[in-house]
């Protein structure tokens, strides 16, 4: 569609200038041009900068949920004052409240969802970059930016390991390519659960355990991986190399999350604390709770009295020194 086409355009032109860019590299280093494995490092390098460009927004995405985590109760609240009134003057009450207490604490639901929304936008880019790279020896269509008709054509006849085209799917390929796809959808797929199931498992309060939206994410644990199954078949081989390298990144990514900057009162916060009281302790620091401040018995200062000396006993001792 040209409008859609108009609004990637920008976008499709930095992943070109951005796979360009690789292969330049990886073909001054002394890798053949022409070859798959060439082209495939270079999706590699792309996604690795896409992904780091992203880690400010994943950032932000953190915090965002912090702040769910805190306003949890309140929103609980809410659910509970109209639990069961299935009015529309109630729901529309339930409705302005609830954001009424996202305005006021500054949470935003869609927050968590915004990098996945962000890199939408990047993967069809790369698709329609990548398919007309492929579909060049027919079309005659080079990219939009730097990949020009000599490296569409490269790409468009790059194998992997000399068998598997680039530009293959398991619904267009045959032998090797079916076995590379099936490998690839399995290892895609594997790891969208992993990463989902670590969240849920490890990473989440009992707050948030209680909550509506924990059931709803229970649910997207099993639908999310069959999504890369079933449309996994229909991807170009390079695609799902883009996809696969971008999955493995978000794996570790929220490892690394949940080991150093878990959820406050989950499971992997308090897997940090033990954690962190060990190395404590093999280092021979011991961590002492705060409590009350212990009295510190102050020493008693014992002064006598001076008694005082009036007129008529000082003219007594006086008169009893001159004799």
């Amino acid at each position: 569609m040209p409008i859609i086409n108009t609004i990637l355009w920008p976008i499709k032109w930095v992943v070109e200038l951005l796979l360009v860019g690789w292969h330049w590299l990886w073909s001054f280093l002394g890798l053949d041009p022409n070859a798959g494995l060439t082209w495939v490092l270079s999706i590699v390098g792309l996604v690795l900068v896409i992904r780091a460009a992203l880690i400010p927004i994943f950032v932000r995405q953190i915090k965002s949920q912090r702040r769910m985590l805190e306003v949890a109760p309140q929103l609980k609240k809410i659910q509970d004052k109209y639990k069961g009134k299935k009015d529309q003057f109630s729901r529309e009450a339930m409705s302005r409240e609830t954001m009424e207490l996202y305005k006021k604490t500054g949470t935003n639901p869609l927050s968590s969802c915004l990098p996945l929304l962000i890199q939408m936008p990047i993967f069809f880019s790369l698709f329609s970059v990548l398919s007309t790279a492929q579909g060049y020896q027919k079309t005659h269509h080079a990219g939009v930016g730097l990949l020009n008709g000599p490296l569409s054509e490269s790409f468009g006849s790059a194998s992997l390991f000399g068998v598997a085209p680039l530009h293959e799917s398991f619904s267009t390929g045959v032998g090797v390519v079916k076995v590379i796809a099936v490998i690839m959808v399995i290892l895609m797929t594997g790891s969208q659960f992993i990463t989902q199931l670590q969240i849920m498992s490890k990473n989440q309060s009992a707050e948030m355990k209680a909550s509506p939206s924990y059931k709803q994410q229970r649910i997207l644990l099993y639908i999310l991986p069959f999504v890369f199954l079933f449309s996994g078949f229909t991807f170009p081989l390079g695609v799902m190399f883009y996809w696969l390298v971008s999955n493995f990144w978000t794996m570790g990514q929220q490892f690394l999350v949940i080991r150093n900057m878990p959820t406050p009162g989950s499971e992997a916060a308090l897997a940090r604390e033990t954690r962190m009281a060990k190395r404590a302790q093999r280092r021979g620091i011991t961590i002492i709770e705060d409590g009350p401040d212990e009295e510190i018995e102050q020493p008693k200062i014992t002064t006598q009295r001076v008694q005082p000396v009036n007129a008529k006993n000082r003219n007594k001792k006086k008169t009893s020194g001159k004799k």
